[in-house]
């Protein structure tokens, strides 16, 4: 049978860069390599016939050779044997080191240990707090290594024995076809050590449950979600692994009478309406505390007036949004009978020329509708 064109198999054309050879066996390999399809023939062959055509076209000599002669300028029907598995110094080795390390467990490459799970503290803080940024310390529950056995996992007076089955190794290796294939041993789960009488403390793990007091900084300007990360400071890793990392997720509680839009703080003061007619001057609070804010005379309800960097500083950055001070003019209500007379009488006093708003509505209704 005439072999297939090695380009034809890649789903490649004949210009195609090293990159994108690469790329191409990839995505294609992990789809049909036989320990994903566990007695599928057809995955089987295709897979060989996709390495084939890698180990061609990935080595620029006899991709050169192919491409002036094809199959027959290769000899042996591709110059591809089960040689060319072993997995030192072969075009496969940083392939399978990359797509297939999960599955053969590390590429020929075993970890003493593994690392240890990251960690998540939410922590709640006050409106001010988040503002201004606080320093504390937390109790993060999480596990610390044994003192009974020193985190070995074995009884005291014992120690872990080399595990027989990998010989220390933490792999095993076995063939399929004329692959060499490595994965965890299973009888000591990768550690390349067996214990056989376990401390009682904590059970042969190695580590027990308790908390630790972390120095947490918390920089000014954080907002509810913002994850501050804590390198190192997660679970502690198996047999000297590094540990995982701690993600602290902020959320900020709200405030009585200030909100936060971006870097401005936004803060509604009532006035009455005599305020609003003749101005006034209030005092208005704010992060830094109270300041004083002259307020113009004949002010609308809804009228926003800035107070320059009294916001909230910029997160790892620098300066400070504003405060923007909405102004609501209040209506008066349950009105004396002398306060309705003396109202009456100023708007009798006063016609149309108090209301420039309404004036200026009523005007465009009436040349609109007529």
């Amino acid at each position: 049978m005439d072999k297939r064109d090695y380009y034809e198999i890649l789903e490649i054309n004949r210009n195609a860069s090293e990159a994108e050879i690469k790329k191409a066996y990839r995505r294609l390999a992990l789809k049909c390599h036989p320990d994903r399809n566990p007695g599928d023939e057809a995955a089987e062959e295709r897979f060989k016939e996709l390495s084939e055509a890698y180990a061609v076209l990935s080595d620029a000599q006899k991709r050169a050779t192919y491409d002036q002669f094809g199959h027959a300028g290769l000899g042996n029907g591709g110059g591809f044997s089960s040689g060319g598995f072993g997995f030192g110094g072969s075009p496969f080795e940083d392939i399978f080191g990359d797509i297939f390390g999960d599955i053969f467990g590390g590429g020929g490459r075993r970890s003493r240990g593994r690392r240890g799970d990251d960690l998540r503290y939410n922590l709640t803080i006050s409106f001010e707090e988040a503002a201004f940024g606080l320093e504390t310390k937390i109790q993060v529950p999480r596990h610390r290594p044994c003192e009974a056995c020193e985190g070995s996992g074995a009884k005291k007076g014992t120690s872990p024995r080399t595990c027989p089955t990998c010989r220390g190794a933490g792999q095993v290796r076995y063939q399929q076809g004329f692959f060499s294939l490595t994965r965890p041993c299973p009888d000591c789960a990768g550690e390349g050590k067996v214990i056989e009488n376990p401390c009682p403390e904590c059970r042969g793990a190695g580590r027990v449950r308790g908390k630790k007091s972390i120095s947490l900084k918390i920089p000014a300007g954080v907002e509810t979600g913002n994850r501050l990360k804590m390198s190192g400071e997660g679970e502690p890793g198996a047999s000297g692994a590094p540990p995982g990392d701690l993600y602290v997720v902020i959320t900020v509680r709200e405030h009585p009478i200030f909100q936060r839009e971006a870097q401005d703080v936004i803060c509604e003061i009532p006035i009455s309406f005599i305020q609003a007619a003749l101005g006034s001057e209030l005092e208005v609070p704010t992060l830094d505390g109270k300041v004083k804010l002259k307020i113009p005379p004949g002010t609308q309800s809804g009228k926003i007036m800035k107070l320059t960097a009294k916001g909230i500083p910029v997160l790892q950055g620098y300066g400070r949004g504003d405060q923007l001070v909405v102004l609501r003019v209040e209506t008066p209500t349950h009105l004396t009978a002398r306060q309705k007379e003396l109202l009456e009488e100023f708007a009798r006093e006063g016609g149309e020329g108090i209301h420039p708003l309404g004036k200026g509505f009523f005007d465009k209704v009436k040349e609109i509708f007529g």
